[in-house]
């Protein structure tokens, strides 16, 4: 008696699969399913509707501003933030610190075979809402799978253009003895809590992320016409690199007083704990403005409630950041050797 022939598998509905398949990266139908049902309902605007190899995007004569920037981030959610909404908000302030306001943004993504698709939905739905925030659109992307154990779940890199608005270049080439510096809020929170969520680490009261866009309050001193000289947002190597950069490449002296710079309780005792210096702290919602001292008070007003005077520019000594501190002595900042948290960004 002969063995009954199997009988066809029945593949699972092309929207019903509950995990992320090397075939959703082979051009073919899973991959125009998940397009159709995970990102372009997320994302949904009259350019992807467009349904073409790339976006045409609209815009007025002048200079473009145009960046890109990779996102690896360990763990893929955080207090406070997720990938998704850190590669939305990390392009967007790279923007803002050339004085443009976005135009429109790509998203590539890089998903690990076995990703549950439930993790992307959420991901998706966070860089949604993160670019409705930043006002922005998500005008084109690509989607690549690798094999199970290549990547931690997801990477996404994401560039933006966008329009530059200030009248001026906004560089440290353009900074002068005597401008003042400010930031927007206080320092090292974002890298503390990543580090937490890593090691299990909890606080008394709830430390999140400071991951949010900057254009706002960054565009706002250009169009009141405060005198802005350069913009760099706090991201890897936090307040300190951002500022020793800055004076290396103009070849002034930036001094900053410690007193005057905001960190909070819990971040300060967390890195007091491990060793850590907040100035050095990753943030992705910070950045300082260096403006000339006769519109300093303006800007400060235009920075929202929580930003700070913290120093000013001198001649000597030449490239260097110095910082007063807490008891009154004054030392100079250096770029650190290592990195002291990985995968933050």
């Amino acid at each position: 008696m002969n063995a009954p022939e199997p009988l066809p598998e029945c593949p699972l509905p092309l929207r019903h699969y509950p995990r992320i398949v090397l075939a959703h990266g082979g051009g073919g139908r899973l991959m125009q399913d998940l397009i159709e049902h995970v990102f372009r309902p997320a994302f949904a605007n009259p350019y992807l509707d467009q349904r073409h190899d790339g976006a045409v995007l609209e815009a007025a004569a002048g200079p473009l501003a145009f960046t890109t920037d990779s996102y690896v981030i360990r763990p893929l959610f955080f207090p406070g933030g997720d990938i998704g909404s850190l590669a939305v908000n990390g392009t967007v302030n790279d923007l803002a610190m050339c004085g443009a306001r976005p135009l429109g943004l790509s998203a590539g993504f890089i998903l690990e075979e076995g990703l549950p698709m439930d993790t992307l939905r959420r991901i998706v739905a966070s860089m949604a809402a993160a670019a409705r925030r930043a006002g922005i659109s998500i005008v084109t992307g690509d989607i690549k799978v690798v094999e199970r154990g290549r990547c931690d779940g997801v990477y996404i890199n994401t560039a933006g253009v966008g329009r530059v608005i200030a009248p001026s270049p906004i560089r440290p080439a353009e900074i002068r003895p005597g401008d003042v510096v400010l930031i927007n809020g206080d320092v090292g929170r974002h890298g503390t809590a990543i580090m937490a969520a890593r090691e299990g680490i909890g606080f008394e009261s709830p430390l999140e992320s400071d991951c949010a866009p900057v254009h706002a309050e960054a565009l706002a001193l250009l169009e009141a016409g405060v005198a802005v000289r350069c913009l760099r947002d706090c991201t890897r190597g936090g307040l300190a690199a951002a500022l020793i950069e800055i004076a290396r490449d103009r070849g002034l002296r930036i001094h900053i007083d410690g007193r005057a710079i905001p960190v909070r309780d819990e971040v300060r005792g967390a890195c007091e704990m491990l060793g850590l210096d907040p100035l050095y702290v990753a943030n992705e919602g910070r950045f300082v403005a260096i403006v000339a001292p006769e519109d300093a008070p303006r800007a400060l007003s235009l920075m929202g409630t929580a930003a700070s005077i913290i120093g000013r520019v001198t001649e000597e000594p030449r490239g260097v950041l110095t910082l007063t501190s807490e008891i009154g002595a004054t030392r100079v900042l250096d770029l650190l050797t290592g990195e002291q948290l990985p995968r933050i960004c």
